[in-house]
């Protein structure tokens, strides 16, 4: 019996503007003979975003961070398989040039930086085409840095009926302490700036790997705290309005009952509609995140683009 299960993989559009004109970045693959966006297969036991930043950096020498989501390429393979790519946006900027590592090899013979025009000419695939012009979309609305605020909901944590102590003392379980170390990779890939948490300690046990594994520290904030939002005396309009005007990718990590206030103020201060994808997004799972993209330079597109992630354990 044959594996008719379909191939994930993961990839990016990566931008930068040279001579003050949009450019994206096209790979030459030495075995296939081919001009594609460069993407990846899916390692055994990685994440959609950890293998998109993976492979840009294998097959482009650049250490990105990934933006807005562009969407997703569904094809046959010639082995009968479905193929589903998810891509992302990501601006390259000079550092990353200057530390890029690429050389030709086996698997790509070259790369290309190419105006959006001239991208729909050179690509070998026209599913490839369709993400370019999903990013060129982007471009026409003036959408092009931008940053995240992500919403993250703490592992799976002790119940309350199972602890004597201050709910806020309550500690995350064997399988929390898991979730919280898969969870440093995942949404590392974003490059987060800042980390907020909330004071409890299910919390601040959530953010710790991620703190570690990304050298962001984590500041520990009642502002968003589950304890002061039952009490009144939690101000996450305080908390989200600062993050939203410091435009730097930030992480919030925080309680089931307070996420859709986070979500709802993120709508609030960047004049965004509150849609019911809004609201699911903040309808996490123990360890579950929602990605909200916002424009760094055009505060009038709102929200741009919210992505939300289930828990891997």
């Amino acid at each position: 019996m044959t594996d008719s299960a379909p191939v994930y993989a993961a990839g990016a559009v990566c931008w930068r503007l040279i001579e003050g004109k949009m450019h994206v970045l096209l790979i030459h693959r030495t075995v296939h003979g081919d001009i594609t966006i460069p993407k990846g297969k899916v390692d055994p036991g990685e994440t959609l975003p950890v293998t998109a930043v993976r492979e840009i950096e294998e097959e482009t020498g650049l250490a990105i961070a990934l933006g807005v989501p562009l969407g997703i390429s569904e094809y046959p393979m010639p082995n009968g398989k479905t193929k589903i790519v998810h891509y992302w946006a990501a601006e390259v900027l000079p550092e990353h040039i200057l530390h890029s590592t690429f050389v030709p090899n086996g698997e790509v013979a070259a790369l290309e930086w190419v105006t959006i025009k001239k991208a729909r000419t050179y690509l070998s695939y026209s599913p490839d085409v369709e993400i370019i012009d999903a990013f060129a979309a982007l471009v026409a609305q003036g959408i092009t840095s931008t940053f995240a605020i992500i919403a993250l909901r703490h592992a799976k944590a002790t119940p309350p009926q199972n602890w004597s102590g201050p709910d806020a003392t309550r500690p995350l379980t064997e399988r929390g302490v898991a979730q919280a170390a898969a969870l440093a990779g995942t949404v590392g890939a974003w490059h987060p700036q800042r980390i907020f948490t909330s004071t409890a300690t299910r919390c601040v046990t959530t953010v710790a790997p991620l703190s570690a594994a990304t050298g962001v520290p984590f500041k520990r904030t009642d502002l968003i705290s589950q304890d002061d939002w039952e009490q009144g005396t939690s101000d996450v309009r305080h908390t989200v309005g600062k993050r939203v005007r410091a435009r730097k990718t930030a992480v919030l990590c925080s309680h089931g009952p307070v996420l859709p206030d986070i979500l709802r103020e993120i709508a609030l201060a960047t004049g965004s509609p509150m849609t019911q994808k809004l609201s699911h997004a903040s309808a996490l799972a123990p360890s579950g995140f929602s990605v909200v993209h916002l424009s760094s330079d055009n505060p009038s597109a709102g929200i741009v683009a919210i992505e939300s992630h289930s828990p891997r354990l």
